[in-house]
């Protein structure tokens, strides 16, 4: 078990630095620190903030760590000299996955800098409402002359401004259409505000009787609501090909003539000799000249187990070397690596996804000239059946009002927000402000095998049938290597009454196992030609005695049978595409029952595949967690990725499963077709509204300010029917 496991009190990395620097050189050392950016895709508590931060402050030259949890990354603040490998290599031992990340390429603002621009300005207005309101019920009291014209003009100094600022997201919407041509659901609603706030200003200095800056502001704080609801579905939404290009070793080691020297990746050409060192990420594309080891391929290709190379095999950027030192020579760098390719794929499946026409929108394109073109036609009446322009604006402005798409604005965000929520207690996070609604649509669902539909880590099978001591000198062993299956091992032994072995000259060979004496004897563990057994796999060999295969199996996840079963309950077809090899893929489509797999597929034909399936109608839903399904996640319908994923594929990912229940996704499902429902419903409750609405305000028997009630209290039915969808 890593030490991730076992929470522990975090350490105060000021208490460990300390306030104050002793003195000049180690102000001028500190003057030049920078922050090394690290992935930590494993780590999932408050424990594991402990240990990583407590962790690297043990380390010279470590002055500062600070762990999110919730993006799985640590920034380290270093001083010069400190290397990234130093950082990574020393996690690893501590038994935390760790992979650099460059800096450049991360997101400079990830807050959600426009959701807190909405949240101020839904403030300002909300607040300028109240006092608003309570001056106009004085005019409603019977506030007349003087004292009446002095309270409008107290509601103008408040809304005036209130308007300007609150209102900019509609007006810089609106504005944006005009001068592209075309028109969207924002340019009535500037409209309908600055129409409203500009008769109220005439009527003010015209003496009048009536003014509506409290219609004015009060429709600019409901249509705020909404769009600030809307803005928190999308908040969680970043670029994945930003991310995943930040997966990218920033730095090398290039073998010259002096030795080994730490380059920056963009420095790397074609035909360098690299350095790749154990714990570190192969660079860029290359052919191993020299050493042997293993690689961990798994979240680039799928396949479970490591894979041996040695000199002559081809590795790819992005991959993991585990056990031995290589030397490799560089032949694709840059733009030409496989992970780049792939960066590039997610960008143009996401620039795809993006142009998704939501229900919202596809209303606002009938809705928005057909406003337009009653205000103007009420205006027009008005003007030939009395020739008087003041009272033919007033019904222009209440059938804005009236008709301002407010409730239409709420529609899709309230429902989105309710579903959202309620999924969220389920373990499941909405992350792109359309995913229910295309998560209602699907008819096709495709999976990955590793780490996806299984936990992706292998656990020895039946270790109860093992003797003993056989499991405990196995277990000894393992303890002398990273290879996922030794600690597959270790872990089976935890916790077990075994016998006290006492294994020396622990000695690990990369790429093939782990030897070391015991009793006088020769032991090793690893691959079955190295130990001297026969066929494939892990095999414990004890000199003199006859070797004890040992089989591994991966642990299917929670929920996935299940998941399975409601589908194609529901008649709903199932796609297993992994890039691991036919034996584990046949085996798992046979538990589960699923006819339709492929195996060895590599990331850019399983993007090809879910592609050809849109293609062809079908809406897919990609559940994927590894870098070998990025593409095939952004070129989805929608897409789901479990939150044990790399942080890329979360990222691309537009839905999170924090729950370890893959089962949960069925229920994703139900939950997105209510929510659609509830939504439709409410189109349909705010298109009954407009047709009663509308005649009475065009037959000037609704003021702007009644226009302003009407539409306050559709906003409130579709609201209200929004909390259905619980």
């Amino acid at each position: 078990m890593s030490l991730a496991e076992h929470p522990s009190a975090a350490a105060c990395p000021g208490c460990v630095v300390g306030p104050e620097i002793a003195d000049r050189a180690e102000r001028q050392r500190s003057a030049t620190a920078h922050d090394v950016h690290l992935s930590l895709p494993s780590i999932h508590c408050a424990g594991c903030i402990s240990g990583v931060e407590r962790g690297l402050m043990q380390l010279d030259g470590v002055e500062d760590v600070r762990v999110n949890l919730t993006r799985k990354r640590a920034t380290v603040h270093v001083a010069p000299g400190v290397e990234t490998d130093d950082l990574v290599r020393h996690l690893a031992q501590l038994g935390f996955d760790a992979q650099p990340l460059d800096g450049a390429t991360l997101s400079a603002g990830e807050s959600d800098r426009a959701a807190r621009d909405l949240a101020m300005r839904l403030g300002v207005a909300g607040f300028s409402m109240m006092n608003i309101m309570l001056l106009s019920v004085a005019v409603w009291s019977g506030a007349a002359d003087a004292t009446r014209d002095l309270f409008h003009w107290i509601s103008a100094a408040i809304a005036i401004p209130t308007v300007l600022f609150a209102g900019q997201p509609f007006f810089r919407s609106a504005g944006a259409a005009l001068r592209a041509g075309r028109l969207n659901m924002d340019v009535p609603i500037s409209l309908a505000i600055l129409l409203a706030t500009g008769v109220s200003l005439s009527e003010t200095m015209l003496s009048g009787k009536h003014a509506y800056f409290d219609a004015a502001v009060s429709l600019t704080f409901f249509l705020l609501a909404g769009r600030y609801l809307d803005q928190k579905m999308r908040g969680s939404a970043r670029s994945a090909a930003a991310e995943l290009a930040a997966l990218e070793a920033p730095l090398a080691l290039r073998l010259s003539v002096d030795g080994p020297e730490t380059v920056r990746l963009p420095e790397v050409t074609v035909g360098d000799l690299l350095l790749v060192r154990p714990g570190a990420k192969v660079p860029v594309d290359g052919v191993v000249t020299d050493g042997m080891s293993e690689l961990d391929r798994a979240f680039l290709t799928g396949e479970t187990d490591p894979v041996a190379v040695g000199e002559g095999e081809t590795v790819r950027a992005g991959e993991v070397n585990l056990t031995g030192v290589l030397t490799m020579r560089a032949t694709a760098v840059g733009e030409d690596t496989l992970l780049h390719g792939l960066a590039d794929l997610v960008s143009v499946a996401e620039e795809s996804k993006s142009r998704y026409n939501s229900l919202a929108n596809r209303a606002s394109r009938i809705y928005s000239p057909l406003v337009h073109i009653m205000a103007l036609a009420g205006f027009l009446t008005w003007m030939w059946a009395t020739g008087e322009f003041r009272t033919s604006m007033m019904i222009a402005v209440s059938l804005l009002i009236i008709t301002c798409p407010c409730a239409l604005g709420l529609a899709v965000p309230a429902v989105s927000t309710v579903a959202s929520g309620r999924l969220f207690r389920l373990g499941m996070l909405v992350k792109h402000g359309t995913a229910l609604e295309r998560l209602a649509e699907v008819t096709h669902v495709v999976f990955d095998k590793t780490g996806t539909l299984t936990l992706g880590k292998p656990a020895l099978v039946d270790p109860e049938a093992l003797a003993p001591e056989t499991l405990a000198l196995a277990a000894a062993l393992a303890e002398g290597s990273d290879h996922p299956r030794s600690r597959a091992i270790v872990a089976a032994a935890e916790g077990r009454d075994l016998p006290r072995v006492r294994v020396t000259e622990i000695g690990e060979t990369p790429g093939y196992g782990v030897r070391g004496l015991w009793q006088g004897r020769e032991v090793r563990l690893g691959r079955a030609e190295w130990v001297g057994g026969e066929g494939s796999g892990t095999v414990l060999a004890v000199e003199g005695a006859a070797p004890v295969s040992l089989a591994f199996e991966d642990v299917l996840r929670p929920g996935a049978a299940e998941l399975v079963r409601e589908l194609k309950a529901q008649d709903v077809p199932v796609t297993l595409l992994s890039g691991d090899a036919e034996g584990p893929v046949s085996a798992l489509a046979a538990e589960l029952g699923i006819d339709d797999w492929q195996a060895g597929i590599l990331p850019g034909d399983k993007a090809e595949v879910v592609a050809t399936l849109g293609e062809g109608g079908a809406k897919v839903l990609m559940v994927g967690d590894g870098l070998n399904d990025v593409g095939a996640l952004a070129a989805a319908h929608v897409s789901i990725a479990p939150a044990s994923a790399l942080e890329a594929t979360r990222v691309a990912a537009d839905m999170v499963l924090l729950s370890s229940d893959l089962s949960n996704v069925a229920e994703a499902l139900r939950l997105a077709r209510v929510a659609r429902k509830r939504i439709l419903e409410n189109f349909g409750a705010a298109g009954v509204y407009n047709m009663v609405s509308i005649p009475i305000a065009f037959a000037g028997f609704a003021s702007p300010l009644a226009a302003a009630i009407a539409m306050s209290t559709s906003s409130i039915v579709v609201s209200l029917n929004a909390l259905r969808t619980r």
